[in-house]
């Protein structure tokens, strides 16, 4: 019978160990940082772990917490003396039963996933839906039997010329006692969203008050970017960011769908998850700039379809299969506390509209932000993740899918592969001649060949590969030769250099030969290979649609977009030939198309059109999807030119080599993956 297999999340590492091993120990042995500084006595408490329970189809596993030991004596009596939040364990002293999902509480991680979701500059013109209005009301008069709420409308009206307001219900028992307080003179915030919309008073403060903000999120799968948003000024305060809890429940989204098809209460813990996780980011924006929690009157969410759904507490289950129904596609208001957020009680919130099924709000806020709509270039807006969200277009048509490229490019998959944490490898070269490979971490500056490098590194180690380095070294494994066109590995080099080593009937290319021992397999080329295949396809697909066989301009956004070298990007296939100085990241589209329809409500209705009028393509339903995705497999691509691309690069001559056992053929894994439809 097979040892217990162990998940650690969020890194998404693996293992089988004996029963009896402590949680610890499985820790350090798959390189997971779990702090002890007790050295695992039981006394500093800082190696916390919680087990999360149910089914993860996705992984083979059932975790519940008596697959671990009971309590022991050195949590009991740590418990005793310090404080053990409920459902927490100390890892130094619980042991593995069976197999379990093991998740790392954030405020004990040392070395978190970084999220790397910060604001932009850029400044827009203020047009907020909520406006602060000082006024002065009449005092009662016996004569004028007028009650006090309606003469405070009636300033309103006389003032700022807002008539027909509603009242938000939590305010009628308190606008006596206001008025009072301010001696007549008050603060009311007026939410109008659209011009002919009806006023509404959502707040009422004694006195002049001058302090409004807002909130502009943006929910991805995998991290949540918040922005604290001045409705006065239009500035960015604070920005906060933190991993998406819902991972525990599955890496990519269609994992997540599964876990609510088969866990009756799924869909309530995903939804409670990640408004746990908003609602701390609130107080983490709102700590950091001495905002208060009550002067929050305004919010605008994004997300991908299926983070949209969860959010708003609707069962995802449909997005799994074909049509891909939305349950709601168009603009959502509603208001902060029926999403159970902590904000002032009249706090309204907008949602941004999906596009379709799998092209979510999260990609209409990258195209108000990056604005295809709007210029005559023809702009390619890519969001890389385990799905990519493609739009194309210019003033005259935008179209607009999705592309089910998979986790490999988030280091699932790939067998050194990690998400973005310090000790992970993010930026490769290799030398040509010698095949020899330097490297850089995040965390330090320096590369691996650079004096200093081990003594930076020392802390955090060189843990795996992330989505960038990886593009990275297999775009440097095709430049230096050490890869075909067709992504097999040549194990002719073994005998130039150590780094190619025998896998059986494959061969690997060492990048580290330290502790621990990383390298790319011919599996990891091949994962790489299909996920770049299907994005490409999806991008042709459009570019057919469109009758271009160029592009003007490419935007890379999102976190992953952010640090991915557009070179690299372009060798290796991802992306269309295109003029280099035209390919460029825009981070955080989303988070600042959020912003954008934060502060100005004109922006809001901008998108609310452009999105009726993209066009949607299935991807799924293309005959011609298949033949892209064939000609994609190559490096770069095994029909289409590079010209460009041969500007700035030496590509290598091409040569072909034949594959053993690589993992399957591009048809093999599309028909796999037919169904799946993995969504960021």
């Amino acid at each position: 019978m097979a040892d217990p297999l162990i998940l650690f999340m969020p890194s998404g590492r693996r293992g089988r160990f004996p029963e009896g091993t402590t949680v610890l120990e499985a820790a350090r042995q798959l390189g997971v940082y779990v702090e002890s500084v007790c050295g695992g006595r039981g006394i500093c408490g800082r190696c916390q772990i919680e087990v999360q329970e149910g089914q993860f189809a996705k992984h083979g596993i059932t975790s519940a917490n008596d697959h671990l030991s009971p309590f022991g004596a050195k949590e009991k009596r740590y418990a005793e003396k310090r404080d053990l939040k409920s459902g927490r364990r100390l890892s130094c002293s619980a042991t593995i039963t069976g197999d379990l999902v093991i998740d790392i509480p954030q405020d004990v991680q040392i070395n978190a996933q970084i999220v790397r979701k910060a604001a932009d500059t850029r400044v827009f013109e203020r047009k907020p839906a909520a406006q602060l209005c000082y006024v002065e009301v009449e005092e009662p008069d016996m004569h004028a039997p007028l009650g006090d709420l309606d003469r405070l409308l009636a300033a309103l009206e006389r003032d700022w010329g807002f008539s027909d307001i509603l009242v938000d219900q939590y305010l009628y028992p308190q606008v006596q006692a206001i008025l009072r307080k301010g001696k007549w003179g008050v603060t009311a915030a007026i939410h109008k969203d659209e011009e002919t919309a009806q006023a509404n008073l959502i707040a009422l403060w004694p006195g002049l008050h001058n302090e409004a903000w807002g909130i502009a999120c943006d929910i991805g799968s995998t991290t949540i970017a918040m922005h604290l948003v001045s409705l006065l000024s239009g500035q960015v305060i604070a920005s906060a960011g933190t991993s998406n809890p819902q991972i525990r429940f599955g890496e990519d989204l269609m994992s997540r769908v599964s876990y609510v098809m088969m866990n009756p209460d799924g869909r309530e813990a995903m939804t409670k998850a990640v408004r746990e996780a908003v609602d701390g980011l609130i107080g983490k924006v709102c700590d950091e700039s001495g905002a208060n929690r009550t002067d929050i009157l305004d919010a605008v969410f994004v997300g991908n379809p299926i983070m949209h759904h969860l959010f708003l507490g609707i069962d995802p289950t449909e997005l799994g299969g074909a049509p891909f129904a939305l349950a709601v596609s168009g603009a959502v208001h509603t208001w902060a506390g029926q999403l159970a957020l902590d904000a002032n009680p009249g706090c309204r919130v907008y949602v941004i509209p999906c596009i379709a099924g799998h092209v979510g709000a999260d990609a209409a806020a990258a195209t108000l932000a990056e604005g295809p709509h709007r210029q005559d270039d023809m702009m390619l807006l890519v969001d890389v993740g385990t799905n990519a969200e493609i739009v194309l277009g210019n003033s005259s048509r935008v179209v607009a899918a999705s592309s089910p490229t998979g986790p490999a490019f988030e280091g699932a998959e790939i067998s050194s592969g990690q998400r973005a944490a310090p000790g992970a490898i993010e930026r490769v070269r290799i030398d040509p001649d010698t095949l020899e490979p330097r490297f850089k971490v995040i965390g330090s500056d320096l590369w691996s060949n650079e004096d200093g490098f081990d003594e930076a590194v020392a802390q955090t180690r060189v843990t795996g590969i992330c989505g960038s380095g990886i593009i990275e070294v297999v775009a440097e494994m095709y430049l230096a030769g050490v890869i075909s066109e067709d992504g097999v590995i040549d194990g002719a080099l073994a005998a130039k250099s150590p780094r190619i080593i025998e896998n059986g009937r494959t061969f690997s290319y060492v990048l580290n030969d330290g502790d621990p021992l990383i390298s790319v397999t011919q599996n990891d080329v091949r994962a790489i290979q299909l996920a770049k295949a299907a994005l490409y396809a999806g991008i042709k697909l459009l570019m057919d649609k469109q009758g271009v066989d160029h592009v003007d301009a490419i935007r890379f956004a999102g976190a992953f977009g952010s640090f991915i070298d557009p070179k690299y990007a372009m060798v290796l296939g991802l992306i269309p030939d295109c003029d280099l100085s035209n390919v460029s990241a825009v981070g955080n589209a989303a988070g600042t198309g959020a912003r954008m329809a934060l502060v100005n409500r004109d922006f809001r209705r901008e998108i609310e059109r452009t999105v009726r009028k993209i066009e949607k393509i299935e991807t799924a339903l293309e005959p011609k999807f298949q033949d892209h995705f064939v000609a994609a497999m190559a490096l770069p691509n095994k029909v289409d030119p590079f010209p460009e691309l041969a500007k700035a690069v030496a590509l290598p001559e091409r040569k072909t080599l034949a594959a053993n056992d690589d993992g399957g053929g591009p048809g093999r894994r599309r028909r796999r993956e037919g169904g799946r439809r993995a969504r960021n």
